[in-house]
């Protein structure tokens, strides 16, 4: 079985579910409001199809976005040049990013950090947006604790219609929740419909990999990140006290 990590099927999803400028829960405003003091390069890591850096190269900023999918990349790119902007965007994933600048910011939106399921690429990932801050520069990401449904083999499907008048179908499994290694794994298979007739498909492994609120804390400091405060639902100053909430991590090199 040959799967896809973000391709057509699932970016065409994506850009339909998740529009330049939403927010979610106070996210891009929370960012919008860290951010813009900065004088220096910004980089979103994961930056998908744009959802957030749109809005803040809007405000100003200065903002180069990385992601390993090239059909999330075209996405970007194609919704940048709609608007008239342009942005420096890289075909990579964290663990092995060797760019050009060093960056005054470095932030990860919506909860895209624990896409990375193998937890020593993780922490490799931190060493890598460590390496590409400036001195005095700023990790601003946030994550979230897994929901509770973790029946394996249990099949969703989400029915999504689209302007043109194609549909998408998507169908999720649950085939792994491994409570010992913090994991989850899904399979997800697109099928993309046009009159009646099936006309594209697309399956996708996706993994999420979970941390403790301390823990993560803790693997940052042990990377050499200090000064590492944690707020909950993009309210500064407000601790996190539930399992549903978004935990959102400043920290600086």
């Amino acid at each position: 079985m040959s799967f896809s990590r973000y391709g057509e099927l699932c970016t065409e999803v994506y850009d339909l579910t998740k529009k330049v400028g939403q927010s979610l829960g106070g996210d891009i405003e929370f960012y919008k409001g860290k951010l813009q003091n900065c004088k220096g390069r910004i980089l979103e890591g994961m930056v998908g199809s744009g959802r957030v850096i749109i809005p803040l190269i809007e405000s100003g900023l200065k903002v180069d976005g990385v992601d390993d999918s090239p059909e999330m990349l075209t996405a970007c790119r194609n919704r940048l040049s709609e608007r008239g902007l342009s942005a420096d965007l890289y075909e990579s994933n964290l663990q092995s990013l060797d760019l050009l600048h060093n960056y005054e910011a470095i932030i990860i939106p919506g909860g895209s950090f624990l896409l990375i399921d193998d937890r020593e690429e993780s922490i490799q990932a931190l060493r890598k947006l460590y390496e590409h801050l400036e001195p005095g520069g700023s990790l601003i990401m946030d994550v979230f604790l897994p929901d509770g449904q973790f029946e394996t083999g249990k099949v969703n499907t989400s029915i999504f219609p689209f302007p043109d008048g194609d549909t998408i179908t998507m169908e999720s499994k649950l085939i792994e929740a491994d409570f010992f290694q913090q994991r989850k794994v899904t399979h997800l298979k697109y099928e993309k419909w046009r009159n009646g007739s099936l006309i594209a498909t697309e399956l996708q492994r996706f993994a999420l990999r979970w941390y403790g609120v301390q823990e993560l804390a803790l693997v940052l400091e042990k990377i050499g990140f200090s000064q590492i405060d944690i707020c909950a639902d993009f309210h500064e100053g407000k601790r996190p006290t539930g399992s549903n909430q978004k935990i959102v991590y400043l920290a600086r090199k």
